[in-house]
């Protein structure tokens, strides 16, 4: 391999990446671990459903400078008040819940029993994708844009293959890439496999009106040497992964360039 897949053309947001597939894999739902750890990704999803239930989203113009301020304040509500965060933090049966608790089934365990006992199955999948939850899911959160992974062993190589129903070209693609091979990298280093291949399939690939700007101006920088992925090699439970484990070095990309994201 060349490297590890995080873009360079524009700094990623990797703290976001990690604490967010750590949230994942813990099966968590409530953005509360995610805003006291600082990141902000999922927060405008759940906030929006509570200026609705509060009867307050027609007369907050999203975006303006008061809705900033009472999203600021929502979110610190979220970080401060465990029976505010427990109610107005929950997405629903989203990514965790699925991976972890699909009508009963730890699907993440059962792909990582898989990988370790039955290496050649054709059936080592876990799906985001509930159709009864979906409308759930939408409530405070959004339904699953990755949808499905599949895992494939050969040659003492782990593979991962992605597919996503949604993608987001500008915000979310870039980050989908960095956080599913990351989890390629830990499953493998659990299963004691070496690193395959990571495919990546869009159903719905789009670039937002609001973004292109912002794309054009990362089409004209020049590529950059690939980062380095360290992981604390003592780890063998994929489960027991902490932030404090996962390392990124010899990462030297463009700046960050800002866009809205989509709710």
């Amino acid at each position: 391999s060349a490297g590890f897949p995080l873009m360079t053309t524009k700094k990623v947001y990797m703290k976001g990446i990690i604490h967010e597939l750590l949230w994942f894999i813990a099966g968590d739902t409530n953005i509360a671990y995610l805003v006291r750890n600082g990141v902000n990704i999922w927060n405008e999803w759940p906030f929006q459903n509570y200026l609705i239930q509060q009867g307050l989203a027609d007369s907050l113009p999203k975006h303006g400078q008061v809705w900033k301020e009472e999203l600021k304040d929502f979110v610190e509500r979220i970080k401060t008040d465990d029976d505010f965060a427990q109610k107005w933090g929950e997405l629903g049966p989203v990514y965790g819940r699925q991976w972890r608790n699909f009508e009963g089934v730890d699907q993440l365990s059962k792909a990582l029993n898989m990988i370790q006992n039955t290496p050649n199955s054709r059936r080592i999948i876990v799906s985001a994708w509930n159709p009864p939850e979906i409308d759930e899911m939408a409530k405070a959160g959004l339904p699953p844009c990755h949808t499905l992974f599949q895992f494939y062993v050969a040659n003492n190589k782990l593979s991962c293959q992605l597919y996503q129903r949604s993608a987001d070209v500008f915000l979310g693609v870039p980050f989908n890439i960095a956080s599913y091979a990351l989890l390629t990298h830990m499953i493998a280093q659990v299963c004691g496999l070496d690193v395959g291949d990571f495919i990546h399939t869009l159903g719905d690939a789009h670039l937002y009106s609001n973004h292109i700007d912002q794309a054009n101006e990362q089409l004209g920088r020049d590529f950059r040497p690939l980062p380095t992925l360290k992981l604390n090699a003592s780890v063998n439970d994929l489960f027991a992964f902490t932030f404090d484990d996962v390392m990124i070095e010899d990462y030297n990309p463009h700046p960050p360039i800002k866009a809205p994201i989509a709710v």
